[in-house]
């Protein structure tokens, strides 16, 4: 498993824009980017990343623990 890239996995539900990095102004200076996947640091990372591995799991019918959501059972 690649932990490094995991958060440039998940998929983004929102509509989400950034300023262009310092250096790669392309069609001008001040337009901003729009992002169609997840980044390293981004706040809605971490769920994006979260939810697909959920749906995942569910799709290969694993049942999550009662006792903790984070666990996952077969």
């Amino acid at each position: 498993m690649d932990v490094k890239t995991t958060f440039f996995n998940g998929d983004l539900e929102e509509e989400i824009y950034m300023e262009q990095p310092k250096g790669f102004t392309q069609g001008g200076e001040h337009l901003v980017c729009r992002l169609h996947d997840s980044l390293y640091g981004l706040k809605q990372s971490l769920r994006a990343w979260n939810q697909k591995l959920d749906d995942f799991l569910k799709n290969i019918e694993f049942v999550r623990s009662d006792a903790n959501f984070s666990v996952n059972v077969v």
